[in-house]
């Protein structure tokens, strides 16, 4: 396709363009080639280079041609020799020719070849300059674009969700907690969210039938965990089981008017591996993280909401960073009926 548009050119279009062209790609791959020190590069090069020198043969072949003026026949008649023929006779009279029509004017080739080397460098340019004068949603100096959650629509809930009261999904979840302001809560405002992602699942051990939907929101620094189990845990039990768990730093509060606890845990970490062995390696300990869990109501009926934050490098932020983000979620999620 691209050589038939090529043929439709005129001459004086076509060759100043194929010149300029292979020129550029020309000189670039020897570059390339003498910089990298490959032989194939040069190679194609070469062949460029090439081809460009045959182009230029026939152009200056071409504007020759057009600077020597044709031939055109004599038409003198050849007179006899006066010696020879004493009485010359009378030469009957040549018929009158007509002029010869103006030729028509050709375009000037030097104009044309100008023209196609104007034009290119114009498309050069614009192809070169686009990208810097159009606006763009990234590059260097313009703003990440934020992360958004998923959209839930068409996944099908499992069943204790249409078993419980006002239970939230994990979609609505993420929204609540995607605010525009988590950032500033965390301490770390100039931070954009890089990923963001909620999920309506169950509680494990409990054969599907708790729902415990989850969001999460990752940062540069930090990442936060929203959960809510929508089970018959009270808060005051909860504070009782830590007594056998690995749980530090504990310390039990009321947040809207809603027993709450503060403790430390680690993460756990999985490795994978995904070379030729295909097993995974032990289960081992993560960074430290911290978790503020708040009841669902005002009266501790059972089940809770989790805020949980931390970073790849082991640093937390300040305490008042969750109850900041409990006094922003929590208004936003149903309370629980009894």
């Amino acid at each position: 396709m691209l050589g038939f548009l090529l043929r439709l050119l005129p001459f004086w279009v076509r060759e100043p363009l194929l010149i300029v062209v292979g020129s550029v790609f020309g000189v670039r791959i020897m570059y390339l080639a003498v910089v990298e020190r490959a032989w194939v590069p040069a190679v194609i090069g070469a062949a460029f280079l090439v081809f460009i020198a045959v182009r230029v043969h026939t152009v200056v072949r071409a504007l020759r041609a057009r600077r020597t003026p044709g031939s055109t026949a004599a038409t003198d008649a050849a007179m006899p020799d006066a010696a020879a023929q004493p009485q010359p006779q009378p030469q009957p009279q040549a018929p009158q020719r007509r002029a010869p029509a103006a030729a028509e004017k050709e375009p000037n080739a030097w104009g044309q070849a100008l023209a196609a080397v104007a034009v290119f460098a114009a498309l050069a340019a614009a192809v070169w300059l686009g990208p810097r004068l159009m606006p763009s949603d990234s590059g260097d100096g313009a703003t990440p674009r934020a992360a958004s959650c998923p959209s839930g629509k068409g996944e099908e809930l499992p069943s204790a969700y249409r078993q419980t009261s006002r239970a939230v999904t994990g979609e609505e979840l993420c929204r609540v907690l995607g605010r525009a302001d988590l950032a500033r809560l965390l301490g770390t405002p100039a931070e954009t969210a890089t990923t963001m992602s909620g999920s309506s699942g169950t509680a494990p051990l409990t054969d599907g039938k708790v729902a415990q939907p989850e969001a999460q929101v990752q940062f540069d620094t930090y990442t936060v965990n929203v959960s809510a189990t929508y089970n018959e845990l009270t808060m005051a039990q909860y504070v009782k089981l830590m007594e056998f768990g690995d749980e530090t730093d504990v310390q039990t509060l009321s947040v809207l008017g809603r027993p709450a606890v503060l403790f430390s845990d680690h993460t756990m970490k999985i490795e994978i591996d995904l070379g030729s062995g295909g097993s995974g390696g032990p289960l081992k300990q993560g960074p430290l993280a911290r978790t503020l869990s708040v009841a669902l109501d005002g009266k501790d009926a059972g089940g809770s909401c989790d805020i949980t934050v931390w970073s790849a490098s082991g640093t937390l932020p300040d305490d008042s960073a969750l109850l900041g983000i409990a006094e922003k979620v929590l208004p936003a999620l149903p309370e629980r009926t009894v």
